[in-house]
Formats: C-alpha cells, sequence, structure tokens
C-alpha cells in the first residue's frame, strides 16, 4: 500500500492529525465533570477523639476489716422457791417426784402419793412433803 513515493509532506499531514486526533481523545476524557456537593451539619469536635471505658473501677479499695462478733452473755437464771404452803397452816404443798417437785392442785395429807408430770407429759409418781 504505501510506497517509497510518499512524500515527507504527506508523512507530516497523517503525524499532525493522528496528534490532533489524540488531543480531541485526551481532551474529552478530561472534560470537566458535574460538580458533586455534599452537605454536612455536625458538633466541632475533631475527630478521631478517645472515647474512655464505661466501667472506671475504684482508685483505692479499703481494707476488709469485719469486727469481731459481740458476745453476749447468756441472761442470769434465777429459780424461785417452790410454794411450801399454798393454804395457810396447812404443811404439805407440793409433790415430791424425784427429779419433779411441782405444786398440788388441793391440799392433801403429807406423805399421801401423787404425781407430777413430766417433761414428755408423762405421770411421775411421789409423796406429798
Amino acid at each position: 500500500m504505501f510506497g517509497m513515493t510518499q512524500t515527507r509532506s504527506s508523512v507530516s499531514r497523517r503525524l499532525l492529525g493522528l496528534a490532533a486526533l489524540g488531543t480531541v481523545a485526551l481532551g474529552l476524557s478530561v472534560a470537566p465533570q458535574p460538580a458533586q456537593a455534599r452537605v454536612f451539619i455536625g458538633i466541632g469536635v475533631p475527630f478521631p477523639y478517645y472515647v474512655p471505658p464505661a466501667y472506671y473501677p475504684p482508685a483505692y479499695y479499703p481494707p476488709a476489716y469485719y469486727p469481731p462478733p459481740v458476745y453476749y452473755p447468756p441472761p442470769p437464771v434465777v429459780y424461785t422457791p417452790p410454794q411450801q404452803s399454798p393454804v395457810p397452816g396447812y404443811g404439805g404443798g407440793s409433790c415430791n417426784a424425784g427429779p419433779y417437785v411441782c405444786p398440788l392442785d388441793h391440799p392433801m395429807a403429807p406423805g399421801s402419793s401423787c404425781y407430777c408430770l413430766g417433761n414428755g407429759g408423762q405421770r411421775v409418781g411421789g409423796r406429798v412433803n
């Protein structure tokens, strides 16, 4: 196709045409684009900023001191002596049934048999004082 017969002017015209075509292609690729504007509304806090942890342990733990338990002495035990004579002028007013001593419901002669109720409710036999 191309021969040696081309002149210098035809080569330069081709080069000039290719340069013009390249300039047009370059101009189209760098053509201005429409602006992309954005609106931002915020507070004036610079980013990034430090977010402290949600839990702060106390700087000082007081020593675990527990006072010794308070000792309460048992209340004093007061024993009242049994009533010896519920009826004035009569000597036998209580039944002596071994470890149990109980008052009599009604007057009885000294030495007669009687009973007291034990801790379980059973009858414990004894003698009248």
